[in-house]
This record gives structure tokens, C-alpha cells and sequence, in this order.
């Protein structure tokens, strides 16, 4: 008998219920059910688009029990409607070519037009070219009290970045989260400081947190701060001479090639590149060509693939690009003047390095060919944008460009995400994030194939995560079916009764020396404190009328019998009727100078003067 018999023999003398009981494991089905999004969470604008399809989805879906739908070849739809089931993906080639399922996410396969049937043969390879967006899930990363303006995924996609207005980073890891998506450690940078942007390094063992100061800090992967780069003189005039930035930062970037070497942009008019292993020095400061001097702030600056050349989106609405060689300086190889007409938020460059992408506050986005920059080549307007850090992104095939929009106040779209396909240059798909708050920041991570949004306004904001479970990798899906930890019998604490006897005045010590004196300094009759004096009328015998004297007083001069002449007297006719007195009968002083002093001669009156 090997072993395992002789275990089943052993087990079987024991009841079923004996042992510690197995944990039901919930179906993956069940656990990604509680993050559907909804239908009406997504907006479809492309022409191939057909909305019947959604209201009949909808309709199938309200009134499910029509009997026997599953086995009828029409064009009910089976299933719930998000995702479309994997049987119901299969069919629509076997039958008439009608779409099963939501309208959202548009299959690369719809995107023809129905009405050309004779057409299909050049769309072949529709489906290879446009990748499948995933939309069907969603988890939302909160704890931020206002807009998330940064954000930064590792290279693995197990840990998220999110820095917010509120001042804040906050940390996340998809491997140790469970479904309640908590943060596993929040950071203040810079006190009083928005963070404006995030970078992890190539390696994503460090990563580059850039706020409002002018002071760019270095963290590593479990939040602590490695070093923070030196701040610039203000008072010196030529911007090459400072040894770093003297106003706040406005973005920076991680060379993509280099583990030591950073990009960082300001308001104080340059582009810097910086040694990591140095944070008191600068490797090379970039000026702007500007068309007069002064100094226009560097709203957006990046990287290419490569890490050999950067791009900087200028205040006045230029985009200029330098070729990283021997022997370079600030004169860009690449000008373009009037790019924009309002601040350039956000850059990017596509891997094959001939695409730039361009976002701006004046509600476009511009796409622009590096080997020919003098006009873009497609701009999509009617994109608003109220955020400073709004950028556009990639595909991880780069076939798709996305990009958020804001919330407009009297618009009723919401924040939406855009969708464009690269090729065609056209508008794909439009995706409602959410209905009150502004998407700023996107990203579509390679490795994961999840799409991440950050949203928020004044008073909240969060980071949005769009998956499939059908599609996506690790990521959310790791998060979302895990439970939180249930409280176990261990786990109990008795909460301790405090006894405080001497909080009764009965077994109250005796209060200190100190103490009695200066309670009884406060007691009247015992500091025999004296009376105030009469501060105000009708107290202590005088009457408000008397103007502060005695009633006998005011009496006897309402009488009469006090005469108050004084008043009505001159004082110099007052003075010298005393002069007589004063020479018959010196007293004093006056004797003393009697024989050396003149006699005083006193001016006569004018009257008298005048009479003579």
C-alpha cells in the first residue's frame, strides 16, 4: 500500500466534517461581475457605429426570458452585455455579420461600414491593425481629496503612482492589494506643493517626483527619499550660471536608456539634465530660442525611445527639439513656431521616433511628423483641456492615440477618453470615465493591457483603471478577486476597563500651594480686593445730571447761591486786579529782588488808547 492509500484509510475513519473545511474559491466570472461598467459609460462616435445594435442588446437584456433565444439565428443578443461572451464572439462570422454584444468596445472588425459589402476584401487585416480597447471593467483608485494631476506605472505593472493638488503621492501595489484598492503609503513631497508629474527609472527601482517648488526629489521604490537636487540663485540674471532651478518646476522625466541621468522643466524659463548620483550639480541647462529675451516659462518637456534627443513645449506656443550629440547647446535642431496658441501640456514620442504628439490648453491635439515639422499632420480639435498636465498617449502597438478631455460647464459629456486611430487619423472611440469629473492624465501599459485615467476636480480625485479579464494580464485582475482579510477568533482583543478612582473630587489629592493662592487671589472677600471707584452716573450719590458733582452742589447752584463768574471773566483783568495787593504786600520771592529788579510796566489796554 503506498502512501497515498494508506492516507484515504486513515481519512476515511474519520467523519466528513473533521479537519479544517476547504475555502470555496469564488468563480472568476463572479468576482470581475462587481466591475462592469456600464454601456452608457461609453460613447461611440465612429460611423461604422450602429446604435440599433445597443438599444436591442439593451432591450434583450431588460427582458431576458423570451425562451429558446439561444438556439434562434437571429440577432437577439446572448449573454449579458458586457463583456460578450466568448461563443457569441464566434458567431457573428458564422451567420449574417451582426455585432453580439454592447456597442463598447468597437471591434476593429465593425469598423467597416455595413453597407459596403463588396469592400471587404481590402479590411482583411482590420482586426491585426486595431487593437481590441479594454473596456469592459473597471476599478477606481481613490483616496486623493483633489484632482490626481501625475501618473506613473513601473514597467512590470505591479505598482502605481498617483500625485494629486492635494500635495500628496500616493503608492500602490496591484500584489498586495486587496478588493478594497487601498493605498499602501502616502508621501508629501513638498509641503504646500502640487505634484505636477512622475517618473519611474528604466530599471523601476527609483522614480522622479516633481512638484510645484523648485526642488526635484528622488524616492525609491518603497517611498523613501534618496535626495532632493539643489536650488538655483534668483538673483542671478543669466539662467547658465545658477546651479539649478530658481522657480517652481512645471514637469520632468526619467531617461528611458539612462538610470542616471533625469530632465526636468520650469517656469523660470529652462531645461535642465541632471546626475542622479550627483544632487548638487547640473549636467547641462537648456535656454530656450525665445524671439525677445525673457524669461517664458517650459510648460512640458520629454524624452524620446532613445533617450538622445528632447522635446520642450515653450510658454509663447513653440515646440523645439535638441539632438543630445558632442558638443551640443540650447540652439535647437527642430523650431516651430506658433505650434499652439495657448500652454502646451503634454508631449510624447512615438517608439519609431518620426510621430510627435503634442497636447494643449487651446482644446487640440496635434499630431506631427519629426521629418517634416513645419504644419501638423492631422489636429483634432474640440478636446478641452483646463489642466496643466493633460498629456496624450500610445497604444502599447501604437496603432491608437488617447488623450482626456475636461469638464466643461455648461458641456454634459463629462471627462471623457478619446480614442484615435494613428493610421487613419480619425476619431475610433470615445469613453465616458466619468460623468462630473476631468480626465488629465492616460496611459495604456504593454505588459498588462490596462488603460489608466486619472480624474478629479476641487474636492476628490481618483485613478481609473480599464481591463478585460479576457484580454488583460495581472494588473487589477490580481486585486480584484482577493478579499479582504476576514477577522479570525485570534484576532480578538478585550478592551481594558480603565479605573480612575482619583477622578472623584473625593479622592482628589489636595491641590498645590501655588494653586490655593491663586484661587484665592481671584476670591473678592478673601484678597480683600478694595471697591472701584464711581466710574458712571447715578452712584454714590451723584445723579447723572449734576455732570459730576454732589447733589448739594448742583442744588445750590441752581439756586443761585453758587456763582461760577470765572467762566465769563477775562484772565488778564483777573491777574492785575491783584497787582495792588501784590506791591503794597510782597510776599515770597518779590522781596528778595526788590532792589535790583525794574519796575514791571504793564502794556496798557487798547480801549485806553483809543480814548486818547
Amino acid at each position: 500500500m503506498d502512501a497515498g492509500d494508506m492516507d484515504e484509510a486513515i481519512r476515511a475513519q474519520f467523519p466528513l466534517s473533521f479537519g479544517k473545511p476547504s475555502k470555496a474559491q469564488p468563480q472568476p466570472s463572479a468576482v470581475h461581475s462587481f466591475t462592469r461598467r456600464t454601456s452608457a459609460a461609453s460613447v461611440n462616435p465612429s460611423p461604422s457605429f450602429r446604435p440599433e445594435l445597443g438599444k436591442r442588446g439593451t432591450g434583450d437584456a431588460a427582458g431576458g426570458p423570451h425562451g429558446g433565444g439561444e438556439e434562434e439565428e437571429d440577432d437577439v443578443m446572448i449573454g449579458p452585455p458586457p463583456p460578450p461572451p466568448a461563443a457569441a464572439q464566434a458567431e457573428p462570422d458564422a451567420d449574417d455579420g451582426m455585432m453580439i454584444g454592447p456597442p463598447r468596445p468597437p471591434r476593429a472588425s465593425e469598423q467597416v461600414d455595413s453597407d459596403d459589402d463588396g469592400s471587404d476584401s481590402g479590411m482583411d487585416d482590420s482586426p491585426e491593425d486595431l487593437p481590441q480597447i479594454p473596456l469592459s471593467n473597471e476599478i477606481v483608485l481613490k483616496g486623493h481629496s483633489k484632482v490626481v494631476s501625475a501618473l506613473a506605472v513601473d514597467h512590470s505593472g505591479s505598482r502605481v503612482l498617483s500625485g494629486s493638488y492635494d500635495y500628496t503621492v500616493r503608492m500602490y501595489d496591484f500584489q498586495g492589494m486587496n478588493s478594497k484598492l487601498q493605498s499602501f503609503r502616502q508621501l508629501e513631497p513638498f509641503e504646500g506643493h502640487q505634484v505636477r508629474s512622475l517618473s519611474w527609472s528604466p530599471t523601476s527601482d527609483r522614480f522622479l517626483c516633481i512638484t510645484g517648488s523648485a526642488q526635484a526629489k528622488i524616492y525609491d521604490r518603497d517611498g523613501l527619499t534618496l535626495g532632493e537636487f539643489i536650488k538655483g540663485d534668483m538673483y542671478i540674471r543669466d539662467l547658465k550660471n545658477t546651479k539649478g532651478h530658481i522657480s517652481g518646476l512645471t514637469g520632468g522625466e526619467w531617461n528611458p536608456k539612462s538610470k542616471e541621468t533625469i530632465l526636468t522643466s520650469s517656469e523660470d524659463g529652462s531645461l535642465r539634465i541632471w546626475d542622479v548620483a550627483d544632487f548638487k550639480s547640473q549636467k547641462q541647462v537648456i535656454k530656450p530660442k525665445l524671439a525677445r529675451p525673457a524669461r517664458i516659462p517650459v510648460t512640458a518637456c520629454v524624452w524620446d525611445r532613445e533617450g538622445k534627443r528632447i522635446v520642450g513645449g515653450i510658454g509663447d506656443g513653440t515646440i523645439q527639439l535638441w539632438s543630445i550629440k558632442p558638443g551640443w547647446g540650447s540652439r535647437p535642431d527642430i523650431h516651430v513656431e506658433k505650434a499652439h496658441v495657448d500652454d502646451i501640456t503634454g508631449l510624447k514620442f512615438s517608439t519609431d521616433g518620426q510621430i510627435l504628439l503634442s497636447r494643449s490648453a487651446d482644446s487640440t491635439l496635434k499630431v506631427w511628423d519629426l521629418r517634416q515639422m513645419k504644419s501638423p499632420v492631422k489636429v483634432f480639435e474640440d478636446l478641452p483641456n483646463h489642466y496643466a498636465q493633460t498629456n496624450p498617449a500610445f497604444s502599447p502597438d501604437e496603432q491608437l492615440i488617447l488623450t482626456g478631455t475636461s469638464v466643461e460647464k455648461e458641456g454634459s459629456s463629462g471627462g471623457l477618453l478619446c480614442f484615435f486611430d494613428r493610421r487613419k487619423l480619425e476619431l475610433v472611440s470615445r469613453v465616458g470615465i466619468s460623468p462630473k469629473y476631468s480626465v488629465i492624465c492616460c496611459a495604456w501599459h504593454p505588459k498588462i493591457n490596462q488603460v489608466f485615467a486619472t480624474v478629479g476636480d476641487k474636492k476628490e480625485g481618483g485613478t481609473h483603471i480599464l481591463y478585460d479579464p479576457s484580454i488583460s494580464k495581472r494588473g487589477a485582475l490580481v486585486c480584484v478577486g482577493r478579499a479582504p482579510r476576514k477577522k479570525s477568533v485570534d484576532d480578538f482583543e478585550a478592551q481594558p476597563v480603565i479605573h480612575n478612582p482619583h477622578a472623584l473630587p473625593l479622592f482628589r489629592d489636595q491641590p498645590s500651594r501655588k494653586r490655593q493662592r491663586e484661587k484665592a487671589l481671584k476670591d473678592p472677600m478673601k484678597s480683600h480686593k478694595p471697591e472701584l471707584p464711581v466710574t458712571g452716573p447715578g452712584f454714590g450719590g451723584r445723579v447723572g445730571t449734576t455732570k459730576g458733582s454732589l447733589l448739594t452742589q448742583y442744588l445750590m447752584k441752581q439756586g443761585g447761591l453758587i456763582k461760577e463768574t470765572w467762566m465769563e471773566e477775562d484772565p488778564r483783568e483777573a491777574i492785575l486786579k491783584y497787582a495792588d495787593v501784590a506791591a503794597k504786600d510782597p510776599k515770597y520771592i518779590a522781596p528778595a529782588y526788590a532792589d535790583s529788579q525794574p519796575e514791571p510796566v504793564f502794556a496798557k489796554s487798547d480801549s485806553e488808547e483809543e480814548e486818547k
